[in-house]
């Protein structure tokens, strides 16, 4: 009964809606740029299909900072925004944007510096290390360009821009997707040209960005220390967690790179599946974001139960579109990984991953979904230990005890996966039927 009053209030099911479906194009937007990366590193060969999943494993650690930035970011400024608190707002806002900036500087330079002793560390085949390279130093060098954008879409979002966000990100895609042609396939660049068309697209997205927020702020003048250090508080732990994730999908790599036969298609496969499954998943982090912004707002304006319901609401609209998703990607799993290599044994590996990764996905989104409520009301902290834990301690233990020191081999990895997911839906669900981060948000504003 409760949960059908609750798709019958029109008015949260439409506040739930404008914002998520702008966020399921975005995604989609992020994802063609990331399909057309593969297609076109495919072209090239599998050697450079499985240097670029390398180089975007390493590019997203590289981009912790920037994700953690502003999930704290959206945090404050969607709960200040619909607060009325016209002064507190400038100074975080401003204050996101200078942290945004001397980060994206000092991460671009690292970023370019040790990525080549990093990956010449690590123990993948050695015939990827300086392909993986290349690739990682270019995308270092835009980092700015990167950090700057993924802030100001998660501002835009949080002051209920995101429509402004929505047409940024299709021009990035559109770009990206037709310098991926232009200067890998049509000039002397090469495979270079996919890295460099990241680059480029995203320096536009930023110019987009800044013209659609002058009405938000006139300047950057000074970093507000309560504001920073309240956007530091809630984003860290997310940080955290991205550096766990992204080490620990590093780490898949690595238990993948240790079969004995086919490890090079294995990863082949691992890095065109991963880009399936994120088509599905699109909806799902769509939905995350939507579910925090929507979260935030209502808190902002005292408005709890909304808070609480919004996230259900946006959980069950997410895994409906997922779960519709999967099951066409299940059916045409094969025409799909053609699409993405000519190599058999890439192709059916590839096959066998959406197969056993997608039957989860239901549990992924609806687990997500939730965690981005909590996020949106600061409890970061608990989303990280979650998804954390049910990496390190089921994901990682499992793929190696059953695919490489039992012998079972890459089947083995991708339903350790999917048990990992299992135990963390489990969890945010838990925490969030709980309703404590309600009770503790009015504490973080501000």
């Amino acid at each position: 009964m409760k949960l059908a009053r609750l798709f019958n209030d029109k008015k949260l099911l439409k506040e739930s809606w404008s914002v998520s479906w702008p966020m399921t194009l975005i995604m989609f937007f992020i994802f063609l740029i990331g399909f057309s990366d593969v297609y076109v590193a495919g072209i090239f060969g599998k050697e450079i299909q499985a240097a670029y999943g390398l180089a975007s494993q390493i590019y997203f650690i590289f981009s912790i900072i920037v994700f953690a930035l502003t999930i704290g970011t959206v945090s404050v400024l969607s709960r200040l925004f619909t607060s009325g608190k016209k002064e507190e707002f400038d100074r975080a806002l401003e204050s996101s944007l200078i942290l945004t900036l001397l980060c994206g500087a000092i991460f671009s330079i690292l970023g370019f510096i040790f990525s080549g002793p990093v990956i010449h560390r690590l123990g993948v085949p050695e015939e990827l290390k300086d392909y993986a390279v290349i690739f990682t130093r270019i995308y270092s060098a835009g980092l700015l360009f990167s950090y700057f954008l993924i802030n100001t879409n998660g501002i835009l979002r949080a002051c209920k821009m995101i429509r402004n966000s929505l047409w940024t990100m299709f021009v990035v895609a559109l770009l990206n997707i037709v310098l991926n042609f232009i200067l890998a396939l049509g000039t002397p660049l090469g495979f270079k040209g996919i890295a460099l068309a990241t680059v480029a697209s995203s320096a536009i997205g930023c110019l987009m960005n800044m013209v659609f927020m002058r009405r938000l702020i006139d300047g950057l003048r000074r970093v507000s220390i309560s504001a920073a250090i309240r956007i530091l508080h809630i984003g860290w732990p997310a940080g955290l967690l991205q550096v766990l994730w992204q080490l620990a999908a590093l780490a898949l790599y690595l238990i993948l790179s240790r079969f004995p036969v086919h490890n090079i298609e294995i990863l082949a496969a691992f890095t065109n599946g991963l880009k399936v499954e994120s088509a599905i998943f699109l909806p799902a982090f769509a939905f995350n974001m939507a579910a925090a912004v929507l979260a935030g707002n209502f808190l902002g304006s005292r408005r709890r139960e909304e808070a609480f319901n919004s996230g259900i609401v946006t959980a069950i609209v997410g895994v409906v579109i997922v779960t519709a998703l999967s099951a066409i990607a299940m059916i045409f799993a094969r025409p799909i990984a053609s699409l993405l290599s000519d190599n058999a044994i890439v192709v059916n590996e590839c096959v066998r991953y959406i197969h056993i990764s997608l039957i989860f996905e239901p549990f992924m989104a609806w687990g997500i979904i939730l965690g981005g409520a909590l996020n949106g009301a600061g409890d970061t902290r608990g989303v990280t230990w979650i998804v954390a834990l049910s990496v390190w301690l089921v994901r990682l233990p499992l793929s190696y005890l059953l695919g490489v020191y039992l012998g079972f081999g890459a089947v083995a990895v991708w339903w350790s996966m999917n048990a990992s997911i299992i135990v963390q839906s489990v969890f945010l669900t838990r925490r969030f039927f709980k309703r404590e981060w309600i009770r503790h948000a009015e504490a973080l504003v501000i």
